[in-house]
């Protein structure tokens, strides 16, 4: 990947080189500081091309007269409302767009029109860190002739701020939240035969390295659990399966934790009920929500997180060979409920089951939440701006929905009831793991699922039109979102972190 931009906080004082980022206000009011001259110069601009200080749009002015620096930019941030999280976000991503060319960048961090708070400014930079963002690896580092090789200098950009050293502390939290959706990105951008489910999990290992305590399970510990749900999807690969246990060990001795379990399905042929060639491609992506377990469980420990909390993520590949499940196979997952399995396309949920169930049972947390990309239907339901929520909860989901505003990871509640157990009621087993037709399937798959919680909260997240291929926005241009790992973070911020 290309480096990184480099974050830096410093008083309030106009720097002599480079870009200058202004913020604006109503009718493109410029902040109290702003040299005479270099106020004069920016009227005029912003005169000419009609500027109002709307949210996010911006003016330049190319090599000002009078002034040193190479192009000084304003940035409007009137909107209908005041700006919450997700606007400071925006506004940071709109900052690391326009900031053309390779020379450092100024961001005078005053004039808004909602005044900005020291985590405000740290959130400026957290959406700098996430725009900038670019999944390059594996591109060969050629210049296309007549044009200059990129950099490989990381960009510095310096928010000047009233209280600097504020928001260089808030900034710390926001740097290891970033650390941790850049993970969730680059796992789900990985392409399957690098990202195998021993690589993936060796990947996991190492980030004992930041703290998290790791335990991972081969085939033969799970066999030995009767998991025999997760090991069916995966006998068709030549891929061992894994089960990983991240811990985070940040709150009270004896505390019950928080969970967070997700599904990793590192590539989904469909198994022997096979999915269409078009687009198969993207199920490298079909892991997104283990991915933004990782990634969460990575920025909990990063910014020291006073909560325990538990990471579990089932690893598999879904392939097809002379060993793979079969349509009409019978399986017994570890809670002892035989499920019949009629379509192997529906491998998530079967993973799901086992770990959600070894997770109840052996941490007795205080709530489970799951992420999977677990269904189309929820992208016939929501499409791809709203990830679908269900939940045995309704605190749990109250408090998820509210985070999802927040942090723009936006969800929405969808319906569970005992009507729709019947529509997963096997004829020789248990369960089956499809429901009756097209009908309903988002909400068959999480009626599946809560079959494996017992008793304690929950909440599923199908994050199948989020985590991948979502729309592109200020803060994010990859295939790749991370969807998930900022929408947790606030929901173990805001309701339980010890104070």
């Amino acid at each position: 990947m290309s480096d990184q931009p480099i974050i830096a906080f410093a008083p309030l004082q106009m720097p002599e080189t480079g870009t200058l980022v202004i913020l604006a206000g109503q009718e493109g009011a410029l902040p109290p500081g702003v040299p005479d001259a270099m106020s004069e110069v920016l009227k005029k601009a912003i005169a000419v091309a009609k500027f109002k200080g709307k949210e996010l749009t911006s003016v330049e002015a190319i090599a000002p007269s009078g002034s040193s620096l190479d192009r000084i930019v304003v940035v409007g941030t009137a909107g209908e409302k005041p700006f919450g999280e997700e606007e400071w976000l925006r506004l940071g991503g709109t900052i690391a767009a326009g900031a053309k060319g390779t020379g450092p960048v100024t961001v005078w961090g005053d004039g808004a029109a909602t005044p900005a708070a020291p985590c405000d400014l740290a959130t400026i930079g957290l959406g700098i860190l996430l725009r900038s963002y670019k999944f390059d690896r594996y591109k060969s580092k050629k210049s296309t002739p007549g044009e200059e090789p990129e950099s490989e200098t990381a960009r510095a950009f310096t928010i000047a701020a009233a209280a600097p050293d504020e928001a260089r502390s808030a900034f710390a939290a926001a740097r290891a939240l970033a650390d941790g959706v850049i993970l969730a990105r680059d796992l789900v951008n990985e392409p399957a035969n690098v990202l195998t489910t021993t690589e993936y999990a060796s990947r996991i290992e190492a980030m004992s390295s930041d703290g998290l305590e790791i335990e991972i399970l081969d085939e033969t510990r799970m066999a030995e659990l009767g998991m025999r749900a997760l090991l069916g999807v995966a006998q068709g690969s030549p891929m061992p399966p894994r089960l990983c246990i991240m811990r985070w060990n940040g709150g009270a001795e004896g505390e019950a934790p928080v969970a967070f379990v997700g599904k990793g399905v590192i590539f989904d042929t469909g198994g022997v009920s096979i999915k269409p060639a078009a687009g198969m491609d993207e199920m490298k992506g079909d892991m997104g929500g283990s991915a933004a377990v990782v990634g969460l469980m990575r920025a909990l420990a990063g910014r020291k997180a006073k909560v325990n909390a538990i990471g579990v993520v089932g690893l598999v590949e879904n392939a097809v060979d002379g060993n793979a499940q079969r349509p009409g196979d019978i399986v017994t997952a570890m809670s002892g409920t035989t499920i019949e399995v009629l379509n192997t396309d529906a491998e998530g949920r079967l993973v799901l089951a086992d770990a959600l169930w070894y997770t109840q049972d052996c941490f007795k947390p205080k709530f489970m939440v799951n992420l999977a990309t677990l269904t189309g239907a929820i992208i016939v339901a929501l499409g791809n701006h709203h990830a679908g929520l269900f939940s045995n909860d309704d605190e749990l989901a109250n408090r998820l929905l509210a985070a999802g505003l927040e942090t723009g990871e936006k969800v929405w509640r969808m319906p569970l009831g005992k009507e729709y157990d019947k529509l997963i009621e096997g004829k020789f087993a248990d369960i089956k793991n499809v429901g009756a037709g097209r009908a309903a399937g988002a909400t068959t798959a999480a009626q599946f699922l809560q079959r494996f919680v017992n008793d304690v909260p929950w909440a599923h997240l199908d994050v199948a039109g989020t985590a991948m291929g979502s729309p592109a926005n200020e803060y994010n241009q990859s295939w790749a979102s991370g969807f998930g790992v900022r929408l947790l973070n606030k929901l173990v911020e805001e309701h339980y972190e010890a104070r």
